[in-house]
């Protein structure tokens, strides 16, 4: 088979399981709510945008930088989530696995897949841009090009880029769980941090090459300030608007060829992935992965016996199926001796994040077991339906957090941060049951939820 022939025909299979997608119509309908939280008009309704403590003077080619910041801050992990999500179902790994064809032609085939939708999405946010911005610019101000040119400069380069570490990451066996997700969010949150030092530092190819998601040069070269400083989200703004020349922020030296260098890097990471890629295939033999897995497993069960007698019923079903959740939670090795080290930490300082981020992994692994499909229709025979066992999960989550920072609170003598531990414990569990509820899985809310302790975390 010709690398040609591999290529569109896996991008062509690629396409037809996106297009059956229900996912792919919430990750369209991010657009519109984007451009709508994105796009600064100074009436409280939006999330700040500002430079130098002013909001920007809002321009065709400044909308479309904002809208470049909707791509950056909010449509790449949900892109990443679906992208992950799809690829994680089961798909016929045994036919496409076994082809002859170059394994470098089929991983063009699916990240062109992956381009394809994540360029489908970038076309709704620019129509919902160009909607957006009949409502608030004068007619005469109304450039629709020039929007659409600062939209596809800054996010055409990134989401190219996802969809390549999308592909890299399904290549490598050890990436195709959590651990991918994990380094997916220090990609991000990199990337978001890297290049808020290049603000000061004079426009070149060198120093726009750190800003992955290309906003912030168009954001900051045109304000005409020696050392402006931006911010994105809940910051206070000074009265009046500052005026920003986005379109000399794009053409500023280095800024175009750093975001054609980033295609550049995307491409070469997929062929990097299709010569280093690996079947899906069971191990024969012991693995770093299964090594360590036995520290996360919970004590093997003894085998049945089909002449054991049935167990009675529980006279207390509640506080039976809140126990076996509190106990499924925490199965394993690893997390009861974490879960210890975390708390003894306490004594000397606060351990909340730390605290947080271990739930974080227990309770999306024991919901994306408990909602699988296979699992959940049995839960439904239960004498105790889904929406109890839902119930006594978010209790459990809530126990292990208040659990866990009991002994900073005893040192402390602060009741209240055991009621703060059980609140985020309860609201983190609440999440987890209801996106694995929704998804299937434990991917979507391990991602999502991580995203959530970084922005608790930072705040």
């Amino acid at each position: 088979m010709s690398a040609a022939l591999a290529a569109r025909s896996t991008l062509g299979t690629a396409l037809t399981r996106y297009s059956r997608s229900w996912g792919l119509w919430l990750m369209l309908l991010i657009a519109p709510i984007g451009a709508r939280l994105f796009v600064p008009r100074g009436d409280g309704t939006t999330i700040v945008i500002s430079i130098a403590d002013q909001l920007p003077v809002m321009t065709s080619p400044v909308i479309g930088v904002c809208l470049g910041i909707v791509v950056s801050t909010l449509l790449l992990p949900a892109a990443y989530i679906y992208l992950r999500a799809n690829t994680n179902r089961r798909q016929p790994w045994q036919i496409a696995e076994v082809t002859p064809a170059s394994r470098v032609a089929v991983s063009f085939g699916r990240f062109a897949a992956d381009v394809a939708v994540l360029f489908g999405a970038l076309a709704a946010l620019n129509a919902a841009g160009i909607f957006l911005a009949t409502l608030i610019l004068p007619w005469r101000a109304f450039d629709p090009l020039a929007l659409s040119f600062a939209l596809w400069v800054i996010a055409g380069p990134a989401v190219i880029g996802l969809a390549a570490i999308r592909t890299l990451f399904d290549a490598v066996p050890l990436l195709r769980g959590a651990l991918g997700d994990l380094a997916y969010l220090v990609l991000w949150i990199a990337s978001l941090a890297a290049p808020s030092g290049t603000a000061i530092s004079k426009s070149g190819f060198a120093a726009n090459m750190l800003d992955f998601g290309g906003f912030v040069r168009p954001l900051i070269y045109g304000s005409g300030l020696t050392e402006p400083n931006f911010a994105i989200g809940g910051a206070e703004v000074k009265p009046g608007r500052i005026a920003i020349d986005a379109m000399a922020g794009l053409l500023s030296p280095g800024y175009l060829p750093s975001r054609l260098a980033w295609i550049g890097i995307a491409l070469a990471v997929v062929v990097v992935a299709g010569l280093i890629y690996r079947p899906h295939r069971a191990r024969n033999r012991p693995s770093l992965a299964g090594r360590a897995g036995k520290l996360l497993e919970a004590r093997r069960a003894p085998a049945a016996d089909p002449r054991t007698p049935a167990a009675p019923r529980s006279t207390l079903p509640a506080l039976t199926l809140f126990a076996a959740e509190f106990r499924l939670i925490g199965a394993g090795r690893l997390f009861k001796l974490l879960a210890v080290m975390i708390g003894l930490a306490g004594v000397f300082t606060d351990a909340m994040p730390l605290l947080l981020l271990l739930l974080v992994f227990a309770l999306t692994a024991h919901a994306g077991r408990s909602e699988s499909a296979g699992l959940a229709a049995l839960t439904r025979a239960l004498p105790t339906g889904p929406w109890q066992r839902r119930c006594a999960f978010v209790l459990a989550g809530s126990a292990w957090a208040a659990l866990i920072a009991l002994p900073h609170a005893m040192v402390q003598l602060d009741p209240a941060i055991l009621g703060t531990a059980a609140a985020l414990g309860g609201l983190a569990a609440a999440a987890a049951a209801g996106l694995a509820a929704v998804s299937g899985s434990s991917f979507a809310p391990r991602l999502v939820l991580l995203i959530a302790w970084y922005g608790y975390t930072a705040s």
